[in-house]
């Protein structure tokens, strides 16, 4: 620990420690030896595995375990209001966000970032999973749970630090990572960056010039954003995609019995590399491909990087397929973090690859007004493409409503161009779902509010006999 350079702060308190981005950094805090104590509003199982470690954890925002501690972490999430972040002022405790700690805890190891709009989690975690089988056991830190080990994060022994960047507060910046990957760049989280892409494309070059100048990023030029902004990044640049313009160049992809088969060809050297996922979708041939690239500049041979895509299972929420049975007629479950429409639509899209011909149920959550607003002809466009859609109410995260802006008018204005949507809270999903069961075949629960705690309603309610 002396290398961390904060071995002097002995406690560390952790406000919204059940969040995706904090529960592994807590997680590693502690396994490092660190005494954590932390706060939320729900206790998770991955707090619960936590609080086994050792750590204390309450429920509810109270300043009770604030008074001894040497630093606090906050969540971007947590209000300045809060009051165990006001009493942490009052007493002049070192107050730092998330990102801030996980920029420090990289600083030992050879660091992977993994930064974008759509798709860091899954890239992040393919990563780990080619590492892993490589031998090299990674520290990682994702911001969802990888459903091969059932956590979002990883002590390992090896040299590497694989964590996913979020760009929705800028926090990204205060990492400083000697390999990157910008998986892409759309108009998300545009209410930090002033509503201007502009300004949202200028911080991915920030955090890009942030490597080392021995350092360098994984882009593709399939992008319009990202390779609007490559000319600026004055670091070395590892290209891929479908287009030819890139250095690694996707092609062949074939769907077989549920399989997607593709090739890597390198452009530089003509060298030709087969491989194979059960992943859905195009978005996931990114995902992967950007994971490749990473592994190959690290020399990871060959058979080490399919053995680690083949270990990879998939993380929670992110396209997660079940199975569940009402009135002994099987349905197909799945449950899904997206809630951007460009997320939505290849969610819709991987689901038509999959499983064509099956009648689509959606039931979206919203994710804030400010992003309901923005890009409410978008959510239009996109949810018309399913069979029928339920819409809850627009999940808050914190934002106050929004004159106008309601699942309400979403609904209305869908119906208007010939969709089939209807508005409901989630208590009354369930009992929608058992009145018109027979109408649909798949089940996907979308988003990234409450509606996890549907999924697993729903799960509970028709669970497959065994």
């Amino acid at each position: 620990m002396k290398s961390l350079g904060f071995q002097q702060f002995k406690q560390i308190h952790m406000i919204g420690i059940g969040g995706s981005g904090m529960i592994g950094l807590a997680t590693i805090l502690q396994k490092r030896g660190f005494k954590i104590t932390g706060s939320d509003l729900v206790i998770t199982p991955e707090v619960e595995e936590l609080k086994k470690l050792g750590s204390k954890v309450q429920i509810g925002h109270e300043p009770n375990l604030i008074k001894n501690a040497d630093l606090v972490v906050a969540s971007s999430a947590i209000s300045k209001r809060n009051p165990e972040l006001v009493f942490a002022k009052k007493l002049d405790i070192t107050i730092i966000p998330r990102a801030e700690m996980l920029g420090t805890l990289m600083k030992p190891y050879r660091s992977i970032a993994v930064a974008g709009s759509h798709g860091k989690t899954s890239t992040t975690s393919i990563i780990a999973s080619v590492f892993n089988a490589a031998g090299l056991s990674p520290t990682y830190v994702v911001g969802g749970q990888v459903l091969s080990v059932g956590r979002s994060s990883n002590l390992g022994d090896g040299s590497y630090m694989i964590v996913e960047a979020d760009e929705s507060d800028g926090s990204f910046l205060h990492l400083q990572p000697e390999i990157a990957v910008i998986t892409n760049i759309d108009n998300d989280h545009l209410a930090f960056y002033d509503s201007n892409q502009d300004k949202l494309n200028q911080a991915f070059v920030s955090f890009a010039e942030n490597l080392p100048f021995y350092g360098h990023l994984i882009i593709t030029l399939d992008d319009s954003n990202v390779s609007k902004i490559a000319k600026h990044i004055h670091r070395k640049k590892i290209t891929f995609g479908f287009s030819s313009r890139n250095q690694f160049q996707i092609i062949n992809v074939e769907l077989l019995k549920g399989v997607q088969n593709f090739q890597l060809l390198d452009t530089n050297t003509k060298k030709l590399y087969s491989f194979s996922t059960p992943l859905s979708g195009k978005h996931n041939i990114y995902n992967l491909c950007a994971a490749i690239c990473v592994a190959l500049e690290e020399k990871i041979s060959i058979a080490d990087i399919k053995k680690g895509l083949k270990n990879f299972k998939g993380v929670g929420r992110r396209f997660e397929i079940g199975q569940i049975s009402i009135s002994n007629q099987p349905k197909i479950l799945i449950d899904d973090y997206g809630h951007h429409p460009t997320e939505i639509l290849v969610t819709i899209k991987a689901m038509k690859e999959k499983f064509p011909k099956k009648r689509i149920l959606m039931i979206f959550e919203p994710h804030r007004y400010s992003r309901t607003k923005q890009l409410l002809k978008d959510f239009i466009k996109v949810l018309l493409k399913v069979d029928q859609l339920v819409l809850l109410d627009i999940y808050p995260a914190s934002e106050k409503p929004m004159r106008g802006i309601s699942s309400s008018r979403l609904m209305d204005e869908i119906n208007q161009q010939k969709g089939n949507a209807i508005n409901l809270s989630n208590v009354h999903a369930i009992e929608w779902i058992t009145k018109n069961y027979k109408e649909f075949d798949i089940l996907v629960t979308q988003g990234a509010g409450t509606i996890s705690q549907l999924n697993n309603s729903i799960k509970e309610k028709w669970a497959l006999k065994k």
